[in-house]
């Protein structure tokens, strides 16, 4: 007796059809599984057992299953073949009759033949769509997130006696209707920018970040608001387009971070970290490597505050993702690429004590605490980082002020309006923000007037800045000129640009 059952493979983000085929023949009562499979695969076949036996199918002795996961030559992990293993199994036996030869399954089974959730199922309904697969049966948990991809049928089941009963036309089941894709709507009582007294110049700051996509390095005493001042900014972050949200959507189910009552990630995540996270932790691990905090915060924001606690090690790895909008781990089973296009805010004390530079109170620090402190922060990270911020402690009568600053609603509206400038630029490309432009682009669309050529001229030779800190200072004035709505890069958007990289000099300075 032979059977032929498709499923749907996982390994990192990249999914791949298998084959799930199944040989019964008489003999010593014995059960294999090949096809590279892990140890939960290769326990696959207790709960399969286990499952029909509790679902009131037939399971007779004296037969020698043998399990093929094809392709053979790729690693097998995960409980999401006990479906297909047990379906390959009664199709083998006749048990079910019924055409599902553009059918895939996915699910782990309990003893008791419950189907239960199982991680990563949008990737594997999206690799199913494309290799032709007209309809795919999922945990029932999983079947909202599955449901946003069209022009496949998603069946969200419960028990494998429900599958069975499908197949065999005894109770048909309806796929899941489609939900169409709604855009985030800030609540309410999220944490908003009118509550901020003073600190307009970090705001305006934050405002072109959250336009451009730009990273930012925040640095003052403590109590001047730069943690509370991140915390607001996912309520000024540019709408998430649907192609973005499927992106990050895919990590978040890979890494099990979703939930039914959200089962597509329709806003721009904010990611922060403790600063005791290990490399590990930030870039992803494992022996088959899931996604870490620079992945899950991909298309969103990735803030760590109080940067120099965190160790060495740890800010090194952020060094060439945040430029490639990409992170690769290797492991002896397998090397993964994971996307991690972010915008990275990071926030610090520029001493120990936190008052070097204050304008009002003493560093209390020993000599040369505040340099070896800053050091912690390589200068081939903080080149990286767009926009430096000084944020200044706020006097008695800014705290005291009875009005309103601007609300976070006003000024969502203008980097929406700024960012849907650079996504019609970009139309046709993998780009959708400034930060992200290729060089080429970057001559393109950087067009500075005749002054504001001369200005970056001048201020390059006297700064001292570097090639990277060149190509930034382009970036960010182009954003600062789609916030003013022109064309060309003006001389007072040269210079708001260039001020944003002079805080280096004053606190790193030689």
């Amino acid at each position: 007796m032979f059977a032929k059952i498709k499923s749907v493979g996982l390994l990192g983000l990249n999914s791949y059809m298998v084959d799930v085929e199944v040989n019964i023949s008489s003999g010593k009562t014995q059960t294999n599984i090949v096809g590279l499979p892990d140890t939960a695969v290769s326990e696959a076949k207790e709960r399969v057992f286990a499952a029909m036996k509790n679902s009131g199918f037939e399971m007779n002795g004296g037969y020698h299953y043998t399990f093929n996961l094809a392709p053979a030559d790729v690693k097998k992990e995960g409980s999401y073949y006990d479906l297909p293993i047990a379906v390959s199994v009664l199709s083998a036996t006749m048990q079910i009759r019924g055409n599902y030869k553009n059918s895939a399954f996915v699910g782990e089974l309990s003893l008791s033949g419950e189907i239960k959730g199982i991680k990563g199922v949008l990737p594997m309904v999206i690799a199913a769509k494309e290799h032709g697969i007209k309809e795919i049966f999922v945990p029932f948990c999983n079947c909202e997130e599955a449901a946003v991809i069209e022009d496949i049928d998603v069946y969200g089941v419960k028990t494998l006696k429900e599958v069975a009963d499908h197949i065999n036309d005894v109770y048909k089941l309806n796929p899941v209707e489609i939900k169409p894709f709604k855009t985030f709507e800030v609540p309410s009582y999220l944490p908003d920018f009118k509550d901020v007294k003073g600190q307009f110049e970090v705001k305006r700051a934050l405002e072109v970040a959250a336009a451009g996509g730009h990273n930012a390095m925040m640095i003052g005493p403590p109590g001047s608001g730069k943690s509370m001042l991140a915390k607001r900014l996912p309520t000024i972050l540019p709408d998430i387009t649907v192609e973005e949200a499927l992106e990050t959507t895919k990590i978040y189910s890979l890494s099990g971070n979703l939930s039914k009552d959200n089962p597509i990630i329709n806003y721009r995540p904010f990611r922060a970290p403790h600063h005791s996270v290990s490399p590990a932790g930030l870039s992803g691990g494992g022996t088959i490597p899931k996604p870490g905090e620079l992945s899950l915060a991909h298309n969103g924001v990735l803030f760590l505050d109080e940067l120099p606690e965190f160790t060495r090690n740890t800010m090194e790895v952020l060094r060439q993702p945040i430029e490639n909008g990409t992170i690769t781990i290797s492991r002896a089973a397998c090397a993964l690429t994971y996307p991690c296009s972010v915008m990275l805010i990071c926030a610090m004390n520029p001493c120990p004590c936190g008052h070097f530079g204050h304008p009002t109170k003493k560093c209390t620090c020993p000599s040369g605490a505040p340099a070896r402190y800053l050091s912690k922060v390589s200068g081939p990270l903080l080149d990286r980082l767009d926009i430096h911020i000084e944020v200044p402690p706020v006097d008695y009568a800014q705290l005291s002020a009875t009005e309103e600053s601007e609300c976070s609603a006003d000024i969502r509206k203008r980097v929406n309006e700024a960012r849907a400038i650079q996504i019609e630029r970009f139309k046709g490309t993998d780009v959708t923000c400034n930060a992200k432009m290729t060089p080429a682009m970057t001559r393109k669309f950087c067009v500075l007037s005749e002054d504001a050529a001369k200005i970056l001229e001048s201020s390059f030779e006297k700064l001292g800045l570097s090639a990277r800190a060149y190509d930034k200072i382009l970036k960010v004035a182009r954003t600062i000129a789609d916030l003013d709505k022109s064309d060309s890069i003006e001389k007072k958007h040269i210079f708001e640009a260039i001020q944003y990289r002079s805080l280096d000099r004053k606190f790193w300075k030689e």
